[in-house]
């Protein structure tokens, strides 16, 4: 099985390995989107691709709901992983499958009850009204899946392992594709088909996720003593992963919001607009997918440091990740300014070369403020991963208000050229709000020693020492007798040593009952060395 520990080896190689599969994996889903515009804007025109083209910012609404709630569900099992706690792991499955299984049937239901309601409050075209409804109505029955999936997509990422995802998504999008091409092109069930062949494939892959965790995965493995202790212990636990996913959650509505605002408007622009823009975000967000990925990696790698008491690892970490992510943003801009006109047309058959040059100039401005959305993603997943949601919600709330102030002004002013600047207007005011908090996070991460971590997981206090004298290199076994608290897990023993700190095997102590005890244990301190 590949897990792995986030805790070691180099920061930025750490995080770019776990990245890589999240990028493939991100661009394997968006090919979900990409295969139905490309079969249903070839196969049944414009107005059918203008039709799934306007459920797309309801869809992110509802979907991207839920995709950022079962993301916060698996941050608390990251923590509990980093800190080698088995049954904390345990204890955060169960709370978060309890919690998806329950939003799964209120997004359902309701989603499924709201469907055409709200594609007429977002003035949807009269002419597109019908088909929009039915892929809507087929999405949205098939929410448990996507839900189950990026839940068990998450807390297998949370565990190290970001490749098993990716197989699983590439399994299905190749049958959704096929899916796609019989029920369009073959049995003519229209844009219903696609979205059906969607949910299909979906589900496939949350079966193969089952399979693999229950085969492969027993860290993840849950019972219902599990279960039960998760509502025995109500709001504990439950309460806990509440607190992270829901912001988390909200978030991403908040966002989606904005982008209503931005349907509106251009519906209001008509079916040529409508179809570049649909056409013009198939493209944005496989290039965006790369550094979505980095940010998610980050958020990872944060959760699982914080609990392995790794601040230096932290710091070090996202520093490395935003120079990537801005390196890859320039990158990824000047291909779609230098190309995005002739990718665009990939989409669309011929005569439709307004489209095109709207769908182009989407690209190009999206594509020269990437370098934003960069350092926008790595500081929001550093944040969550830290458990600290409410920034990154404010973050959120800024974003909807920009955007929904340059899709209406701007709209008004300049057409379909000025809604298209309210994305990169909104990134900037989030951003703003991001790096100054984050900034702060920073500063405090770096204040904190490995001692201070010790004393703060087992309830030490400050005047009792941890430290023990012993030679510069080589090892030293010793027999260290310390108190512990109710809070305490776990203990990573420092030792220092001149002017040099070494960091000991991990030596688990746990405390027993609300008590404290004491625990003598050999200590081996040989291990990774660092300058204070």
């Amino acid at each position: 099985m590949p897990q792995a520990s986030l805790t070691t080896g180099r920061p930025w190689r750490v995080v770019l390995l776990f990245a890589v599969p999240l990028f493939v994996g991100n661009v394997v889903q968006q090919l979900y989107q990409v295969t139905d515009a490309f079969i249903v804007g070839r196969g049944l025109g414009v107005d059918a691709l203008a039709a799934v083209g306007s459920t797309g910012s309801l869809l992110f609404l509802l979907m991207g709901f839920s995709w950022g709630m079962t993301s916060g569900f698996a941050i608390p099992t990251a923590q509990a992983f980093g800190s080698g706690d088995a049954a904390a792991v345990r204890r955060s499955v169960a709370a978060g499958t309890l919690l998806t299984a329950g939003g799964s049937v209120v997004i359902t239901v309701g989603s499924l009850l709201l469907a055409r309601p709200a594609l007429e409050l977002l003035q949807t075209p009269p002419e597109l009204l019908d088909d929009a409804t039915t892929f809507a109505t087929v999405t949205f029955a098939g929410a448990a899946a996507t839900m189950a999936f990026n839940y068990l997509a998450g807390i297998i990422r949370a565990i190290g392992d970001s490749r098993t995802p990716l197989v699983f998504l590439a399994v299905s999008c190749v049958i959704n594709g096929a899916l796609v091409a019989v029920l369009v092109g073959v049995v003519g069930t229209g844009v219903g088909g696609a979205a059906l062949a969607t949910v299909v494939s979906q589900a496939l892959s949350v079966v193969l996720c089952l399979a693999y965790v229950r085969r492969r995965v027993p860290a993840l493995h849950i019972g219902r003593a599990d279960l039960r202790a998760a509502v025995t212990a109500f709001p504990g636990d439950l309460r806990h992963h509440l607190r992270i996913g829901l912001p988390m959650g909200f978030q991403a509505s908040i966002i989606a919001i904005g982008a209503l605002v931005v349907q509106v408007t251009l519906n209001e622009l008509g079916s040529d607009a409508v179809a570049a823009y649909t056409a013009a975000s198939r493209v944005d967000q496989l290039a965006v997918a790369l550094l979505a990925s980095l940010g998610l990696a980050v958020s990872t790698f944060v959760a699982q440091n914080h609990g392995a008491l790794r601040p230096d690892r932290i710091r070090a970490g996202v520093l490395q990740a935003t120079a990537m992510s801005v390196a890859g943003a320039v990158v990824l801009g000047a291909v779609l300014i230098a190309w995005g006109s002739d990718i665009v047309r990939l989409f669309l058959g011929g005569g439709e070369e307004q489209v095109v040059d709207m769908a182009a100039w989407y690209l190009t401005v999206n594509g020269a403020m990437y370098a934003v959305l960069g350092v926008l993603f790595v500081l929001r997943g550093a944040l969550q991963g830290l458990g600290r949601t409410l920034v990154p919600t404010l973050s959120g709330v800024l974003e909807l208000v920009m955007r929904i102030a340059a899709a209406l002004t701007l709209g008004a002013a300049f057409g379909y050229r000025g809604v298209v600047w309210s994305n990169p207007l909104a990134w900037i005011g989030s951003v703003l709000l991001l790096v100054p908090a984050y900034a702060v996070c920073h500063r405090a991460l770096g204040r904190r020693s490995l001692a201070d971590d010790v004393r703060l997981a087992a309830d030490v206090p400050v005047d009792e020492p941890l430290v023990l004298d012993g030679p510069a290199e080589g090892s030293l076994v010793a027999e260290v007798t310390t108190t512990l608290g109710p809070r305490s897990r776990g203990l990573r023993r420092v030792v220092r040593a001149g002017r040099r700190e070494a960091v000991a095997t991990t030596c688990r102590v746990p405390a027993r009952g609300s008590g404290s005890g004491t625990s003598a244990r050999p200590l081996d301190v040989t291990g990774e060395q660092r300058d204070r």
